[in-house]
């Protein structure tokens, strides 16, 4: 991904009002500038030349900003609007319930190549607002989450297929439970994470939205050199996939449940087919990515709009974007695919040693799946890793990606910001990222170059904020 910042400023007229250029003139301004950075000279096929050279590159394209005059000048990075910027010519996949998005104050954004709300406005709207309201006592927030993917594996040796490409007990899992787990290439990297139910006859799993279709392609590969009986069912957007998230959540979510299901006694991370609101063939897994207690429902693409209908009759639930969900699991210390985790750092290095058990455990001892043995020694122990991931904070001014991580002394480079944000509940920045393994015990005195300035730090534990997660009552 290019690593470039741009900066376009609007022309002012002689009353001093902002006078928009037209989007085409915009356009090639940015395609100019984007060009003279790479080297070439301006011209129409600067736009052709960078499209190829990095298709990302149309993130920067800021319309919105550029249409409603929002800034005189909008200092765009490629990498930090990755995924909130819509490009001109951009066609996104709309999710079932898109109007109702739109109707509720829904800032529509472009995510993973579907429009969705980044926040929303009115009242309870707002990210501060948003995420608040998602740790209150008795509320529950509810996200569009149906740009992941939902993937079914069938055949009497799909979970022996699965150990060959994630790195849990997949096989160990009984009927209804399910665990997160890590998608790994030959090298040890990660490759995605995964939530994976054991749904009885089959395997329910939910991949990121921004990386589903290389996730699918790299099962295709693995699954030609397999032997067993497995086949691969993506579900498309034939199923959508709201999470309601928070301590109101079960309470909520109950009256769209069967009278019969009593979520009292359903653990974290199971799940099962269930109806909701009386349709069928829908599913409900209580996991999330928040830190709170919540659920996962999907359903049909022609019924989502009339589920989600009946969950907002309730008061207590609130429309919430992608905004909220960032600084939320970022409270939670969880990681976000792409910036946290990436195809070269592995699970020793990211801090999820966990996912493949407890020491002496069978994943641990056997291997089996892509890198284990460049994660673990032959005796099942962690390799040595020279970096790791930590939590951050201490520092005066939020750290964003890539913000520079120096030691105690100021002198030394050890590592770097991968995610950062304001936390809403704690009201002061946060931040997580890598750093040498020897400065990654926590009270580990740092300093960070925020802006130009070095600010102390600390190494901290995460989670940041207390987890909720659910347990069933003893």
């Amino acid at each position: 991904l290019l690593k470039i910042t741009l900066t376009f400023t609007t022309a002012l007229d002689k009353q001093g009002n902002l006078s928009q250029p037209s989007l085409k003139t915009s356009l090639t301004f940015i395609y100019d500038s984007i060009g003279q950075t790479l080297g070439y000279k301006p011209g129409k096929s600067n736009r052709r030349k960078i499209e190829r050279k990095n298709s990302k590159m149309m993130s920067v394209v800021a319309r919105k900003s550029l249409l409603t005059g929002a800034a005189r000048s909008s200092s765009l990075s490629v990498n930090a609007v990755r995924g909130f910027a819509a490009a001109a010519d951009e066609i996104l996949t709309k999710t079932s319930l898109n109007e109702l998005h739109k109707e509720l104050g829904g800032d529509m954004v472009s995510f993973a190549g579907y429009e969705l709300p980044v926040l929303y406005k009115g009242e309870n709207g707002g990210v501060m607002k948003e995420h608040l309201w998602c740790r209150a006592d008795g509320k529950a927030a509810l996200f569009d989450v149906s740009h992941m993917g939902q993937i079914r594996w069938h055949g009497k040796d799909r979970a022996a297929f699965l150990e060959k490409i994630v790195v849990g007990d997949i096989a160990g899992l009984a009927d209804g439970r399910g665990c997160l787990s890590l998608v790994t290439n030959e090298q040890g990297g990660i490759l995605d994470d995964t939530v994976i139910t054991n749904a009885g006859s089959y395997i329910y799993m939910v991949v990121n939205g921004a990386t589903k279709f290389a996730d699918m392609k790299h099962f295709e590969e693995q699954l030609t050199d397999f032997k067993g009986d497995v086949t691969m069912e993506y579900l498309e957007d034939s199923m959508q996939l709201l999470a309601i998230q928070g301590p109101g959540a079960a309470s909520a979510v109950s009256k769209v449940l069967p009278s019969s299901i009593d979520l009292v006694k359903m653990p974290f991370m199971s799940g099962y087919e269930t109806t909701l609101d009386g349709i069928e063939g829908c599913r409900i897994t209580r996991c999330g990515y928040t830190g709170e207690d919540g659920f996962e429902i999907a359903m049909p693409a022609v019924n989502t709009m009339s589920i989600a209908s009946t969950l907002f009759e309730d008061d207590s639930v609130n429309a919430t974007g992608l905004g909220a969900r960032d600084s939320l699991r970022l409270e939670a210390g969880l990681c976000l695919y792409g910036n946290d985790l990436n195809d070269t750092i592995n699970p020793i290095e990211g801090a999820l040693g966990w996912t493949l058990g407890p020491p002496k455990s069978r994943r641990r001892r056997e291997g089996g799946f892509l890198g284990a043995d460049k994660i673990l020694t032959p005796e099942g122990k962690f390799q040595k890793v020279a970096k790791k991931r930590v939590g951050i904070k201490g520092m005066k001014a939020p750290a964003r990606e890539h913000t520079e991580i120096y030691d105690a002394t100021g002198e030394h480079l050890i590592g770097e910001v991968t995610s950062g944000t304001f936390s809403p509940c704690l009201k002061a920045p946060i931040a997580m990222g890598y750093v040498s393994t020897p400065s990654a015990k926590v009270d580990t005195e740092i300093q960070l170059k925020i802006r130009g300035k070095m600010q102390k730090a600390t190494v901290t534990k995460m989670p940041f904020v207390p987890s909720h997660y659910y347990r069933v009552p003893e």
